[in-house]
């Protein structure tokens, strides 16, 4: 009798600090990206908008003209390139420009340079220090997962991690392991009660492993960027968890370079399955969460 040998990933996140100049962290990407595919990853994660300084953090009409069409893009092209060159999975993160509307965008890049299709942030967070609304439209894509090589690959933006239903979306959907790239770091001194704890960050997507029994990471940038009056220290702590919800890999705040881990799906398809999530879930009796209010269309028809 055949016996399959449970299918592996090797993973690749990339942790890195930023410039205030596109070629040099394009650059630094590419040299990242290297970096992690000589040491066997197979798919590699680079931070959200890592093309520049994270410059949500005040509302400046003159930032707009720094998002770029898909088509024609100054850097999609070379990381296309690159991907195929190295037979890697590149999940790459860039300011979209789309005729009128602009986005927080991924492009998934599959190991043979072919461009999968774009994923549009869903989640838009407006505050003190992370005021994207003012730059990004609502992502209009749905959430997405992609076959790729090395297995199928769902993708959240930063915000989206702190949703639920983002992530069993896409599990429902078949997705073996759940990326989000992620500019998070300190909130500015007068938030009360400010959220600012890498620990509560990471627990937020733990649960998603846990959830959806599959495995779960993140590329966070570090480094402090300043805009105006608003500055933000960038706290880095880029992760992976595995199905059960253990750290497998884990950044400290102030290393800059590449972790790698590899990942058995096989084993966390077979734990899914046993588990019985996906069996004993009701989503005849989910009608709330498609309100924004809670309400059941029983309870608010009149």
């Amino acid at each position: 009798m055949t016996i399959n040998t449970p299918k592996t990933l090797k993973l690749g996140l990339v942790q890195m600090r930023m410039e205030r100049s596109v070629a040099a962290n394009v650059k630094a990407a590419v040299g990242y990206v290297r970096a992690a595919a000589a040491q066997g990853a197979q798919v590699i994660l680079l931070p959200e908008l890592f093309e520049n300084h994270y410059f949500c953090q005040e509302e400046r009409e003159e930032y707009f003209s720094w998002a770029h069409p898909v088509e024609g893009h100054p850097f999609l092209g070379q990381f296309q390139k690159l991907a195929k060159e190295l037979g890697v999975v590149l999940p790459v993160s860039f300011f979209e420009r789309a005729g009128p509307a602009h986005y927080n965008s991924l492009a998934m890049i599959d190991a043979d340079g072919a461009m999968l299709g774009i994923y549009r942030k869903s989640h838009i967070p407006d505050g003190p220090g992370y005021e994207e609304k003012y730059y990004f439209n609502p992502g209009d894509t749905g959430f997405k997962v992609w076959p790729t090589r090395y297995g199928r690959i769902g993708v959240g933006i930063c915000w989206d991690q702190w949703f639920p239903e983002c992530a069993r979306a896409m599990a429902l959907q078949g997705a073996d392991l759940l990326l989000y790239p992620t500019a998070i770091g300190s909130e500015p001194a007068d938030v009360v009660n400010s959220p600012n704890t890498p620990s509560m960050w990471q627990r937020a997507m733990i649960g998603h492993a846990v959830h959806n029994a599959t495995f779960v990471a993140a590329s966070n940038r570090i480094g402090t960027e300043s805009f105006g009056q608003a500055s933000c220290t960038f706290y880095g702590h880029s992760f992976a968890s595995d199905y059960r919800g253990d750290l497998i890999c884990e950044a400290a705040p102030d290393f800059a370079g590449v972790l790698t881990c590899t990942l058995d799906l096989g084993a966390a398809q077979q734990f899914r399955a046993g588990m019985g999530f996906f069996r004993d879930r009701r989503p005849d009796l989910y009608s709330a969460l498609l309100t924004l209010d809670g309400a059941t269309p029983s309870s608010s028809s009149k």
